[in-house]
């Protein structure tokens, strides 16, 4: 089941929990705006190279829309679409003023140098800068971009609007940035795992955890866990996939993948066949990659008790429901990996103002926002008596909905 099926599938079973008028489920589903623009740069031997651009507005009944921008050749219409849908939803479980929005470029930014990446990035931002805007859609980093994708964002930006560094969250720190932004889906991860065990009793210390996807996201989450007493015993990438049932070295392994782009080789481990890295003994699952990973044909054989979902939408439906038989707990992605969207709302909040946070104030307001709307999702569970998706898809829902039928905007 693609990303928009089961997104648009999640929004109408809380659709129904929450009793919406048929009229307002239907407009909140509408996007705002849906963008499609050609790329065309000169390569650097001289031809010319096309590719296709997207930006979805998906809603911004609750305030500016927000939402990545990815590189990646399997950037496509669906999937964006669902993607700026679910960070309406993320932004309001997690209670900032935004609305969702999402943007690619169907590229592979590893066959692309520096150079080409920056055209790219600049004629992008030339076709979009009248449509996005402080108080109107703010991009951030995705799967294949960062700060350095920000930056060229923000200066070509710039020079039609003047200089605006709240434009971009995910900025270097020199031009605006947030300190603690690097780190902050992977910390949100922790906080929403430590809300979730605390809530079973139970605590990171001596847990075993399974890291499938070890890029920014899943990289910051195992050091942290690491550093909690958390024994991190499978990890994989692109490269591989490798195993230590005594617990890895998280440290080591960093320096490893810092020196060798990958985990693949690393001595303090097995090499393990990343297929079966879903399927490992463990107390804890990190799916920190690509979505739909965990589907009907492994769900089954999943050992794990609890999936914290650090990725966008790496569960299927219909994995959902033999995993929920099964009593295993899934932290569904709208919350689990909020931690991202939270600090840039921080970055841009500290770009407004023209007043830079310490490190400390960043994460202790993190933590502040992940454990309050981990209880948010759990009042609504009790309420209308659901797991934790719904819990969290009926707290988002339901706060853009509010917005939108107070602002009159109902159809």
């Amino acid at each position: 089941m693609n990303a928009l099926v089961a997104t648009n599938r999640n929004f109408k079973l809380a659709a129904r929990l929450l009793g919406l008028d048929s009229k307002l489920e239907k407009s909140l589903l509408i996007p705002f705006r849906e963008i499609k623009v050609e790329c065309t740069i000169p390569k650097d031997d001289g031809t010319l190279a096309s590719f296709v651009g997207f930006r979805v507005q998906h809603d911004n009944a609750r305030g500016p829309m927000k939402g990545g921008i990815r590189y990646h050749p399997e950037v496509e219409h669906d999937e964006v679409n669902a993607l700026a849908q679910l960070m309406t939803w993320k932004t309001a479980v997690a209670n900032i003023p935004y609305g969702g929005a999402k943007g690619g470029i169907g590229c592979d930014p590893r066959d692309l140098s520096i150079s080409e990446l920056e055209r790219l990035t600049r004629v992008f931002t030339q076709k979009i800068h009248d449509l996005i805007g402080i108080h109107a859609d703010v991009p951030a980093p995705d799967m294949g971009t960062g700060p350095q994708t920000m930056a060229w964002m923000l200066d070509e930006y710039s020079k039609f609007h003047g200089y605006s560094p709240a434009v971009v969250t995910g900025k270097p720190i020199d031009l605006g940035g947030s300190l603690g932004r690097d780190a902050a889906t992977g910390r949100g991860v922790l906080f929403a795992t430590e809300a979730l065990l605390n809530e079973h009793g139970k605590a990171i210390s001596g847990k075993k955890f399974v890291i499938q996807g070890f890029g920014n996201v899943g990289s910051w989450a195992a050091r942290l866990i690491h550093e909690k007493g958390g024994k991190i015993v499978a990890v994989s990438d692109i490269t591989g996939a490798i195993k230590n049932s005594k617990g890895i070295d998280i440290p080591r392994l960093l320096n490893h993948v810092k020196e060798n782009k990958g985990v693949k080789g690393f001595e303090g481990a097995d090499s393990l066949d990343p297929e079966s890295i879903l399927v490992e003994d463990c107390d804890i699952l990190i799916p920190a990659a690509l979505g739909g990973i965990i589907n009907r044909e492994n769900a089954n054989e999943i050992k794990a008790k609890f999936i914290i979902e650090a990725a966008n939408h790496p569960t299927d439906p219909e994995a959902d429901e033999i995993l929920s038989k099964k009593g295993v707990i899934i932290l569904p992605d709208i919350y689990a990996n909020s931690g991202g969207v939270t600090v840039s709302y921080f970055e841009w909040v500290q770009n407004i103002q023209g007043f830079l946070w310490d490190e400390e104030k960043v994460n202790n307001e993190l933590k502040t926002y992940m454990t309050k709307a981990f209880k948010d999702v759990k009042k609504m569970c009790q309420v209308h008596n659901c797991d934790l998706r719904m819990g969290a898809f009926t707290l988002g829902v339901n706060r853009v909905a509010r917005a939108t039928v107070m602002r009159g905007w109902e159809a």
